[in-house]
Order: structure tokens, then sequence, then C-alpha cells
């Protein structure tokens, strides 16, 4: 099963971030072009030892929590209100699988953790070399993919 990538910013991405106080065409990019990479817009991918459709590991989310909301309770409160009341107090990493707005909250806190500067939105190269510095696995793609989707996929 695959999403739809103008659904997921239209229904997902932009509404997550607006709901964050995150007005950014930028960082729409940088997680749609995160998707692509991470999972092809499979939420069930399991291609890079990651859950969901960014493919966060448990130590991922764990640090998103544990070293950055952990000491902004606003946004923690935030994104805790995006998760499930029941799942998330059983087994937190499950939400992001079956949470969209969810798994992309932590997917921006993960990029915000970096406490750097988000390059343009029109910056392909430089989005793709943000995601490369404070998102990519291994096992992912180069940053020039990320790029070279973004440029083809993703109106300017």
């Amino acid at each position: 099963m695959s999403i739809n990538p103008a659904d997921l910013a239209t229904h997902i991405i932009k509404p997550t971030l607006d709901y964050l106080g995150v007005q950014s065409g930028a960082a729409e990019k940088l997680l749609l072009g995160t998707v692509a990479q991470a999972s092809n817009f499979d939420p069930f991918s399991e291609q890079h030892h990651g859950i969901g459709i960014f493919q966060i590991t448990s130590k991922g989310h764990r640090q998103a929590w544990d070293s950055y909301l952990a000491f902004r309770p606003d946004l923690a409160s935030k994104v805790r209100g995006l998760a499930s009341q029941h799942q998330f107090l059983r087994e937190p990493d499950q939400e992001l699988k079956s949470n969209l707005a969810y798994s992309t909250a932590i997917a921006w806190i993960i990029y915000l953790q970096s406490d750097l500067q988000l390059p343009a939105a029109d910056d392909v190269d430089g989005l793709s070399q943000f995601w490369s510095a404070h998102f990519c696995h291994r096992e992912q793609r180069q940053a020039e993919d990320f790029a070279r989707w973004i440029s083809e996929h993703v109106a300017a």
C-alpha cells in the first residue's frame, strides 16, 4: 500500500506543521522528501530498521522525547495530543506506524533537535544535505537522490 504524495502533503504534513505552529514550505518539502527516501510512501515499510512512513527508529523516537520534548512542555503537550489515548501508553512506537500526524510531528522534532537553520524552500540541494545530515539512515539513498526526487515531484 502506498500513499499519494500530494495527499500526504495536503492532508497530513501541512496540517500537522500548522498545528505545531510551523508555516514553512521548506519544512513541508523536507518532510515529503524524507518520506520518499525512507519508505517510498509505504506506511508499513520496514526497509531501514525503522517504523512507519518516516522509518523512525525506536531509539530516535525515545531521543525525540527524552532529549528534546522533555524540555519543551508546551510542544510536548501538542505532540502528545496527536497520539492515541491508550495505544501510546502501551506501545508508543506503534504510533509511528498507525498515526500519520503523530509520526510527522516526531519526524519534525528529529529535525528540530539539530538547532540549525532550515534551508529555503527553493534550495533543493540545501534541503537534501539537511536531510542527509539529520535524518538519513546509512541504508538509505544519497542526498542526490533526495534532491532529484524533490526536483521531479514537488512544485517550486
